[in-house]
């Protein structure tokens, strides 16, 4: 296939934030009388906006989520990516051999996406074709957010390679009618998600940025 355009999802693919979120929604989760474990919101939740994660937590049980709860959890979360976020080791290198146009396509919040590259010293990298699910109508899975970033960058679906770390974003670009590689680079992963993503529709899965260079456009 001809890659015009390599779009990459950002949380556990760009930068190493999962496991930070999910402890972060563990914990003010708990204050609030929903007893999770981090384990177990990277398990069901990671790829899934924040507010699909809320509404199933509050249909499964009788505690109340409050009003402003998604944006105290925002600002818990922030607070936490300031002091501990990371890049994904060897994306630099990768990102310095790409060739042809890139662009982030996340079901984050704008704000959360530009501020974690920022402090990842990635943001050059892509700005301005950064995409949020704030942007379109639905979030991944729904395919919105990666025909968006196809048609903001002028290609087909076709022509877009897709670096996704969850299934519900691998789910998404599939959708989208875009070809997926499956990360699981991230400190979130746990045993087996390789046979997940790739169930989920990617074509090949691979474990580190080394691995994964290869298999990108090259300048």
């Amino acid at each position: 296939m001809t890659v015009k355009l390599t779009i990459f999802d950002c949380d556990g693919v760009l930068v190493d934030s999962e496991i930070i979120s999910c402890r972060v929604d563990a914990v003010e989760l708990g204050r609030i009388g929903h007893n999770i474990t981090a384990e177990e919101v990277a398990r069901r939740f990671i790829g899934s906006a924040t507010m699909d994660m809320l509404r199933t937590l509050a249909a499964e049980s009788d505690v109340p989520i409050p009003a402003d709860f998604r944006a105290h959890l925002s600002a818990c979360t922030a607070r936490a990516l300031e002091t501990d976020l990371q890049p994904i080791p060897g994306i630099h290198a990768a990102l310095a051999g790409l060739g042809g146009a890139i662009c982030v396509a996340s079901n984050s919040s704008i704000k959360r996406v530009e501020k974690s590259l920022q402090v990842t010293g990635l943001y050059d990298h892509f700005s301005p074709n950064i995409f949020s699910a704030e942007h379109v109508e639905k979030p991944k899975p729904a395919p919105d957010v990666y025909h968006h970033a196809a048609r903001s960058m002028s290609v087909l679906a076709s022509e877009c390679l897709v670096i996704e770390d969850s299934t519900t974003g691998v789910s998404a670009a599939v959708a989208a009618g875009m070809r997926v590689i499956g990360f699981t680079g991230g400190s979130h992963i746990t045993a087996g998600h390789g046979d997940r993503l790739r169930a989920a529709g990617a074509f090949t899965i691979v474990h580190t940025m080394a691995d994964l260079a290869p298999l990108l456009p090259h300048a």
